[in-house]
């Protein structure tokens, strides 16, 4: 069985698939749905039979998310920086992490989401070192993780950045949150143990709870067009974490 997706255009759907083939090649254990046929306006993927995940599936999660993100540095990203798009095989590029942000965040202010205080903080944020360790962000919401027997299965390649580590874990905390409410605040330091654990084996530094957390801020506030939508009910400020502690 397939699940078949339609692409507005061309030049997407020729970017789907050189996500997936980048993934494949470099993200280590992440397991993805196998393409069955390319066709002129859309992909054919392998069926995956499996539910959203939930606040419980977080830790299992993380540790994927580590592994993959350790083994993209180690094979490739080891060379990038955050601010600049980094190359892929086949001529397109991995957008850079700061710049697509700083656009939506525009757009936000422009449309009255965010105020002026709010896009300094986001700025801040982003500000990135030179020496920052390079990870990928493949908006993994809950809807886009699928738990099966075998574990986490990541679906939909649509959009796939340049991000520091613990980024994409993050946005999964904050959309578990935003849809089911206020989680357990083991939630955030277990899971976070469970991401770190790869990247220490990698020789890599852990990231720290309180970086971890300015990146669901910043989740929030790109996130925040999406309320009420999408299953996404209750507010960033009145669930996340140091509000349950």
């Amino acid at each position: 069985m397939t699940f078949s997706k339609p692409y507005a255009t061309r030049e997407a759907l020729e970017q789907t698939i050189a996500h997936h083939a980048w993934l494949n090649e470099h993200a280590g254990s992440l397991r993805l749905p196998a393409i069955r046929t390319v066709r002129a306006d859309g992909i054919d993927f392998a069926s995956i039979e499996g539910r959203h995940a939930r606040f419980t599936d977080a830790p299992a999660v993380a540790t994927v998310l580590g592994r993959a993100h350790a083994a993209a540095w180690k094979g490739d990203l080891h060379r990038a920086l955050l601010t600049t798009a980094h190359p892929l095989a086949d001529g397109r590029e991995l957008p850079d992490f700061v710049s697509p942000r700083i656009a939506a965040l525009r757009r936000h202010r422009a449309a009255g989401l965010v105020n002026a205080h709010q896009m300094t903080a986001a700025q801040s944020l982003l500000a990135a070192s030179p020496a920052t360790p390079v990870a990928f962000y493949k908006d993994t919401n809950l809807r886009n993780v699928l738990i099966t027997a075998d574990g986490p299965v990541m679906v939909d390649l649509d959009d796939l950045t340049l991000a520091p580590f613990g980024y994409d874990l993050a946005k999964l905390l904050v959309t578990l949150a935003m849809t089911y409410g206020p989680l357990p605040p083991a939630t955030f330091t277990t899971s976070l143990a469970c991401y770190n654990q790869p990247l220490i084996d990698a020789g890599l530094p852990p990231v720290p709870i309180g970086r971890f957390l300015g990146h669901a801020e910043l989740h929030h506030l790109l996130t925040l067009p999406y309320l009420g939508k999408s299953g996404y009910r209750h507010p960033w400020p009145t669930v996340r974490p140091d509000r349950r502690t």
